[in-house]
């Protein structure tokens, strides 16, 4: 389901200009909008470049700006203040797709795993997603962890189970089997990464490997907890959960429902995806829907 490009992305770029062209459009780069006005349903727009002043009018204003996410790519919230200044809801931003970052004690058990990955089940309240789990020097991403990022709020705990549909201990229970944490660590070495199967163990040891400490033991494998202390904030969400109120807006045009001629699309509007294009597919899709009604 997905689609790749046959050469660099800037084959996207010039189809899109190339496009523009053919339709009459201007594009101004290196502009900079110091003030919106609405008058007698006219939106005028003073814009400086380069030191100098000039004005835009038109009879629709299409906000695409985006959301907070990688400031250093120019992100800015400058569509959310559009949409107070006219009386448009905004709902709390957040770092959505973002890598976890631990706890100090977490990190220092954890931490020293850096760069190796799993793939596991990672979950937060109903939500879990099967995808690779990568351990980091702050914390934990992997796609995983970064579409459960996206519901994850301050001091809830993050579900994971390290081998999702299989049973980790299941040679330890064949009759006389050896019974120790050697053996833990090679019956998770078969499924696990060694270091991490290794450390799993070193964290978990029983007092005894009886049968009921297997079955804890088993147990908590399929349900370990971490509780991050944050997210690595916006300089690394991939997107920006939260942003314009889609109950301000038309399903159909993305035109606010208040302000007639002032459209919100992709990103700066509360509408956050999956992993996979979900996110480039709202921007256009959005876009296109407000294009055709402008």
């Amino acid at each position: 389901g997905q689609l790749f490009c046959d050469g660099p992305a800037e084959q996207i770029v010039k189809l899109l200009l190339e496009e523009c062209a053919a339709a009459g459009v201007t594009i101004l780069t290196g502009t900079r909008v110091t003030e919106i006005v609405l008058d007698t349903g006219t939106y005028w727009l003073r814009v400086e470049a380069e030191g100098q002043r000039r004005e835009l009018r038109a009879r629709a204003l299409v906000v695409a700006t985006g959301g907070l996410s990688i400031p250093k790519m120019g992100a800015t919230g400058f569509g959310y203040e559009v949409a107070q200044q006219f009386g448009v809801p905004v709902r709390e931003c957040r770092p959505g797709l973002a890598p976890l970052v631990l706890s100090e004690g977490d990190r220092a058990q954890w931490c020293d795993l850096t760069g190796v990955s799993a793939e596991v089940a990672a979950g937060v309240g109903k939500r879990r997603f099967r995808e690779k789990l990568l351990l980091t020097h702050r914390g934990l991403s992997g796609p995983a962890v970064l579409q459960v990022s996206s519901y994850w709020r301050e001091g809830e705990a993050v579900m994971v189970d390290w081998a999702p549909e299989r049973e980790l201990l299941a040679p330890l229970r064949k009759l006389g089997a050896r019974r120790d944490a050697a053996a833990g660590k090679a019956a998770l070495r078969e499924v696990l990464p060694a270091r991490l199967a290794e450390r799993l163990v070193a964290v978990t040891d029983p007092r005894n490997w009886t049968n009921a400490g297997l079955e804890a033991l088993e147990r908590r494998l399929h349900a370990w907890s971490f509780v991050p202390a944050g997210t690595e904030g916006f300089a690394k969400a991939e997107v920006t959960a939260g942003g314009v109120d889609t109950d301000a807006l038309s399903a159909q045009t993305m035109e606010c429902r208040a302000v007639p001629g002032l459209y919100f699309v992709g990103e700066v509007v509360d509408v956050t995806g999956w992993l996979g294009g979900f996110n480039f597919q709202w921007a256009w899709a959005s876009a296109a829907a407000a294009g055709r009604a402008v």
